[in-house]
């Protein structure tokens, strides 16, 4: 066989005779000899280890990642520069950091002018990049500006009207009505429908009663509750009185705002008892409460009624035939805080990353005898630790950014597939972003040694503050499986003869042409342009997805005659978080290779696509036994991705500094004296910092 013919990628083998004619060359002229092929790895290793460094202009790069609202974002940097007073210290108390996240708030929006809701629904690609600036400086800060924006003030935009939004919209703005948002119960978060706070309707007044019927249905981890909250969104029961019956028809849970303290003396109106949550992990900032109602009577008025009213006799109507309908299309509008959190986690990434590299490239430790102390960096083994991280961090920007612009145009066109196609997605985003992140902080700890432990070089608390992010707003596992039921529900139309919704477009193919048997000879093919060539690596993160789908699509059939659905889905759980993650990680390699074809610079294209490979040949070397037990990789083809994703982290180590210079964060704003992008300023602000 040709070794050049080893760099072609399985388009080229279309034919079967043209296949039977290469497997029979492949036999008779077999690969070269053990001994050439250590001759062969050696050179390789040279020729990589001594190919010139990419030149890559950071600003170049800068200008391509940060969008279109970094000017926003830098009003955010500027205002807190000039405000020393509204800085989070390393060592605060609980008490003294909530105060502080309300000073940072309101600081934004009445000096700075900064008015995030504005954007909520208008423009989300400019409010998550205020959200990504605010808790770039303190997550707790971020997370309160979005529980009274994007939260509170999201369910009144999304799931109110006209008049909902006449009466709240200026006082959530301008924060004279800070709320909350209140779902989740002791005994019920992910399960909302299992929620059992009660709204019953009572036509002799014309109001609402709001009622915890027990312990376990007390409102749970609400935030802004616990002190500074006057308004909380309820999700409630909404329980009619059945006139035919005497009895009461239970309409499925509904949104209703409660006044939960006096406008001007901010006490606690009757009825209602709060408590505080006490301490947390992280996120102290955030004044987390516990809500309890006892017979609170609030106006008819004040059910959020987009997808259901109730008239002045009683009646309910809506334009959604069922509580699942309705219930679905409430949830539906709700997507934006996963969204965010997606696009936030990135910011977090971003910000380890740098510390970590940067610290990296500054210590030394160790060196050949009788020579200088080299970097930690250039050991391979911190390559292998950093390395991958930065690029999953470059492709999940690029995701993320995907992810938003879907959001914004599902704002703009109320379109049903497009709304269909955001929630699947952010489910998956934000489940797989957010346990990436929180798994890749402490690995930039543990890199950073004992420098990486003080609280001031940050690690410890994005790690705290940004734990929960795998919890709220829907549960990881809980999102992976709603993708899963998602690509299952999309594998059973398209065998109906139904269209797939534009995300998921592969896998129209993908049942015809990944699940082929796979190509003997392509198997073997181990050059380097093959293994770069992104037709080769998105071939094989669509046929792993692929085969995983039809795989536990036959499982879930067996055991559903034996087990019925519940039991046929909890066998197969498993099965299908790994088919949710693996067709997540498609969209990122996706839209990742997308971002690199349409850089304009060539040498900023030229190092996005190094970080590209880099991205896709861990992933396929991570998950290399699923390809090795179906023989899509051979052995010799499986070695050579480990040994080309070792030397692409080589490579990018080289434009590593780079590469998180371009992330763009002011030195006051990472704020760790180990990750300063002066290193000759590093040890001294850390020597400073403890005394001397």
């Amino acid at each position: 066989m040709n070794p050049s013919d080893r760099n072609k990628t399985a388009d080229d083998e279309e034919h079967p005779p043209t296949r039977r004619i290469q497997r029979l060359t492949l036999h008779l002229n077999p690969s070269p000899s053990h001994r050439d092929r250590r001759v062969t790895d050696v050179l390789e290793l040279l020729s990589c280890a001594s190919r010139e460094k990419l030149t890559v202009s950071t600003e170049h790069l800068a200008d391509f990642l940060r969008g279109k609202h970094r000017e926003i974002q830098e009003r955010v940097f500027e205002f807190f520069l000039s405000r020393p007073d509204l800085q989070t210290p390393v060592e605060i108390s609980q008490a003294d950091h909530r105060e502080l996240c309300m000073r940072q708030l309101v600081g934004m929006v009445k000096e700075a002018g900064i008015r995030p809701f504005r954007y909520v629904a208008d423009d989300p690609e400019k409010y998550f990049a205020i959200a990504e600036a605010a808790g770039s400086f303190d997550m707790s800060f971020g997370i309160k500006m979005g529980v009274q924006f994007s939260l509170w003030g999201g369910s009144v935009l999304n799931l109110g009207t006209k008049k909902h939004r006449d009466k709240y919209y200026e006082g959530i703005d301008n924060l004279d009505f800070p709320g909350c948002f209140a779902m989740t119960e002791l005994y019920h978060g992910s399960n909302v429908q299992g929620l059992q706070t009660s709204a019953t309707f009572d036509p002799l007044t014309d109001e609402f009663i709001i009622d915890t019927p027990n312990d376990g249905a007390i409102k749970w981890w609400i935030g802004n509750a616990a002190l500074h909250g006057k308004f909380a969104t309820v999700f409630a029961k909404l329980i009619l009185p059945d006139h035919d019956t005497s009895g009461t028809s239970d309409m499925g849970v509904h949104a209703f705002i409660v006044p939960i303290r006096d406008l001007n003396t901010h006490q606690t109106l009757p009825g209602v008892e709060i408590q505080d949550c006490g301490h947390k992990i992280g996120l102290n900032g955030v004044d987390n409460g516990a809500l309890r109602f006892s017979s609170v009577r609030i106006p008819r008025d004040n059910l959020l009624n987009r997808f259901g009213d109730v008239s002045r006799e009683g009646k309910y109507t809506s334009g959604l035939p069922s509580i699942n309908k309705r219930f679905a299309a409430t949830l539906g509008e709700l997507v934006g805080g996963r969204v965010g959190l997606a696009y936030s986690s990135v910011g977090v990434l971003k910000l380890a990353a740098t510390i970590a590299i940067r610290y990296s490239l500054l210590r030394q430790q160790f060196g050949p005898p009788k020579q200088p102390e080299i970097t930690i960096l250039d050991f391979q083994s911190h390559q292998h630790k950093l390395m991958p991280i930065l690029a999953s961090t470059y492709a999940f920007h690029f995701a993320t950014l995907y992810l938003v612009d879907k959001y914004s145009e599902m704002k703009r066109s109320h379109d049903e597939q497009v709304a269909g196609d955001v929630h699947a997605l952010s489910a998956g985003l934000k489940a797989y972003v957010t346990s990436y992140t929180a798994k890749a902080l402490s690995i930039c700890r543990e890199s950073c040694g004992g420098h990486g432990y003080a609280a001031v070089n940050r690690f410890g608390s994005l790690r705290n503050d940004h734990d929960i992010f795998q919890t709220f707003e829907g549960d990881n596992t809980v999102l992976l499986q709603v993708v899963a039921a998602d690509l299952l529900k999309q594998y059973k139309e398209k065998f109906e003869g139904g269209t797939l919704t534009v995300t998921w477009n592969y896998l129209r193919d993908s049942m015809n042409s990944y699940l082929s048997q796979p190509n003997p000879v392509t198997a073997r093919w181990e050059g380097e342009a093959h293994l770069r060539d992104p037709n080769f690596q998105l071939d094989a993160f669509r046929y792993r997805t692929s085969r995983l789908l039809q795989t536990v699509a036959v499982r879930l059939r067996k055991h559903y005659k034996n087990l019925g659905g519940f039991g046929a889905w909890n066998r197969c759980l498993n099965h299908s978080l790994t088919l949710a993650e693996s067709h997540i990680e498609t969209i990122i390699l996706t839209k990742f290779i997308e971002a690199v074809q349409r850089c304009p610079d060539p040498s900023t294209r030229a190092a996005l696509k190094l970080v590209c490979d880099l991205y896709a040949l861990d992933r396929i070397w991570k998950d290399i036994g699923t390809y090795r037990n179906v023989d899509y990789v051979a052995p010799n083809k499986a070695k050579a991705i480990h040994k080309l994703t070792e030397n692409l982290s080589f490579q990018v180590r080289n434009i590593a500094r780079e590469l998180v210079d371009a992330f763009d964060f002011p030195d006051y704003v990472t704020r760790a004296p180990i990750g300063m992008q002066s290193t000759e300023d590093a040890y001294t602000l850390y020597t400073q910092y403890v005394g001397f």
